[in-house]
C-alpha cells in the first residue's frame, strides 16, 4: 500500500518529467500513478499536490530563487528543482509543519539525487521556511 511518502515521490517524478519538457504530463498522471501503485487516498493526495504545484509554479519558483545564494535556478538538476518545487509548495500553501516537509524533501532527495543534494535542499527549504515564519508573525 502506498504512503504519502510514495505519493510525494511520484509527484517529484511528474514534476521532473514536466521540467524535462513534457508539458503534457498532466494528461498522463492517472496512468503514471497507477503504474507506481499510488491509489485511492494517496492518489487523490498526489493529484492535489501536483495540481497545486502547477497552479502556483511561479510563486514556488520565486521563493526558491530568492534563497538560492550563488546558484542559478536554471543550472539546478531537474530532480533537485522538482523536489524544491514540491516542498516549497507545501511550505507556502500546505498545512504541514515545515520541518516535516523539509524532512520528506531530504529523504526524497537521498533516493533520487547526488550525495551533496540533501544538504543543499535542506538549506534552501529551511531559508524559505524561516522567511515565511518571519513574514507571518
Amino acid at each position: 500500500m502506498a504512503t504519502r511518502h510514495h505519493a510525494r515521490m511520484a509527484v517529484v517524478s511528474l514534476l521532473y518529467a514536466y521540467d524535462l519538457g513534457n508539458a503534457n504530463i498532466a494528461a498522463h498522471t492517472d496512468e503514471i500513478l497507477e503504474e507506481k501503485k499510488i491509489r485511492n487516498k494517496q492518489r487523490d493526495f498526489a493529484l492535489a499536490l501536483f495540481a497545486g504545484v502547477m497552479e502556483n509554479l511561479e510563486a514556488c519558483d520565486k521563493a526558491i530563487v530568492t534563497h538560492l545564494k550563488e546558484w542559478d535556478f536554471e543550472r539546478l538538476g531537474a530532480i533537485e528543482r522538482a523536489t524544491l518545487r514540491l516542498a516549497a509548495y507545501e511550505i507556502l500553501f500546505g498545512e504541514l509543519d515545515s520541518a516535516v516537509v523539509i524532512n520528506e524533501a531530504v529523504e526524497i532527495t537521498k533516493a533520487f539525487a547526488s550525495e551533496q543534494s540533501p544538504k543543499f535542499i535542506n538549506g534552501v527549504l529551511d531559508a524559505i521556511s524561516k522567511d515565511i515564519s518571519t513574514t507571518t508573525k
